[in-house]
């Protein structure tokens, strides 16, 4: 049995924890048959590096590979250079692009699913001064993503929203660079929950109307688009969104909140997925997909139902600091040796939040070594003024 450590409750007070000790997963799994699964994946910062909030973005190579390699071991594919990887966020371009040359000469090396972020991030905030300035921005980036061999995920533009008079902006951005591309994209349809300055995308503060814009776009463009991926934290939406999608593009859940039931589907219609959480919930997330792939639905809901409440922990206001809790994760099953984040992002959630981010992994069997996670979680509550035992 692991020691126990003395973490903050809700109420202010501190109390001593024993985690259980329990790893409930494989050490790997097989990609899956029935769902085409992403999980959506942070960088590792180099600790050791003479970087700051404002100066040049340090990444460990090693240990960011390395996670990669973890994330194809149980089957999944690999979305990265997305907002889980800090774009926009702490990310920029040129550190983008060595992430994406250097984590898709590695999918190749392995055999592994990879799809890549490609958005006009590298543009100063206000500078576009035109829709043209614009498709040349997301042309770039799209071309340097295909010429390294990956397959684009088309992310929403900041840029793009601040200067589009309405929805025919998009449909003629969209459909401009998307009739460029040399294999189908998925769109990445990200909310302003996840990010504020992305408010009435698609030209629509009504997210009603906001759909029905995005889906115009993904008609027209059908030959180009294998799928979207929703990131609005809003199950009906998707599901409603899902049912009118021309037949052969995919939705691609983006429910942190709820993926179980998005991906089980309604026996008609299921999400494949695209998600931050399966950073975090890799292993619970190959054994689900794999007994549903055995037709064992009642197995892949028994298995992702603790893994919930630590999604909508993690994922919860403002979503837009979930990335924080990713990488705790990460340091806590030492897939890296700090807690440290590009733009000193690891300030970004409270001593209370990681407490419970700590409770809720171990409840959901998600602590590979319980006695490690221990004596990582220490000295983090020993910051927050909680005196070991």
């Amino acid at each position: 049995m692991p020691d126990s450590v003395r973490l903050p409750d809700a109420n202010g007070e501190v109390r001593d924890y024993t985690p259980t000790g329990r790893f409930l997963y494989a050490e790997g799994g097989a990609p899956p048959r029935t769902r085409l699964p992403y999980a959506a994946v942070h960088v590792v910062a180099d600790a050791l590096a003479d970087a700051s909030p404002v100066g040049p973005v340090a990444v460990d190579w090693e240990r960011t590979l390395a996670f990669r390699r973890h994330i194809w071991s149980y089957g999944l594919g690999v979305a990265d250079a997305m907002d889980t990887a800090q774009r926009g966020m702490g990310l920029d371009w040129e550190s983008s692009k060595e992430l994406i040359k250097r984590s898709v000469a590695e999918a190749k090396a392995v055999g592994g699913r990879i799809v890549c972020g490609a958005q006009t991030d590298h543009l100063v905030t206000g500078s576009a001064r035109d829709l043209r300035d614009i498709e040349a921005a997301y042309e770039e980036q799209c071309e340097f993503v295909e010429a390294q061999g990956g397959q684009v995920v088309m992310m929403a533009s900041r840029e793009l929203a601040r200067i589009a008079r309405g929805p025919d902006d998009y449909a003629r951005v969209y459909g401009h660079v998307l009739s460029q591309l040399g294999q189908p994209a998925l769109i990445h349809w990200l909310g302003e929950v996840f990010d504020p300055a992305l408010r009435g995308y698609w030209g629509n503060v009504d997210l009603d109307r906001a759909m029905t814009v995005c889906l115009k776009i993904i008609t027209a463009n059908a030959d180009k688009v294998e799928g979207v991926k929703l990131s609005l934290l809003d199950q009906q939406r998707e599901i409603a969104m899902r049912a009118q999608l021309p037949s052969r593009v995919r939705m691609f859940t983006g429910d942190d909140f709820d993926y179980p039931t998005t991906i089980a589907g309604d026996g008609e219609r299921f999400s494949d997925a695209l998600l931050g959480a399966f950073d975090m919930i890799a292993p619970a997330a190959s054994a689900a997909l794999l007994a549903l792939d055995g037709g064992d639905v009642e197995s892949f809901h028994t298995v992702l139902a603790p893994t919930v409440p630590l999604s909508r922990h993690v994922f919860g206001h403002p979503t837009f600091y979930y990335k924080t809790g990713v990488v705790f994760l990460a340091y806590l099953n030492g897939h890296q040796d700090h807690f440290r984040m590009v733009g000193g992002l690891e300030s970004g959630r409270s001593a209370l939040h990681l407490a419970q981010l700590f409770v809720l992994a171990d409840q959901a069997g998600l602590l590979r070594d319980a006695e490690l996670a221990v004596d990582r979680m220490r000295p983090v509550m020993a910051l927050a003024g909680v005196a070991a035992s």
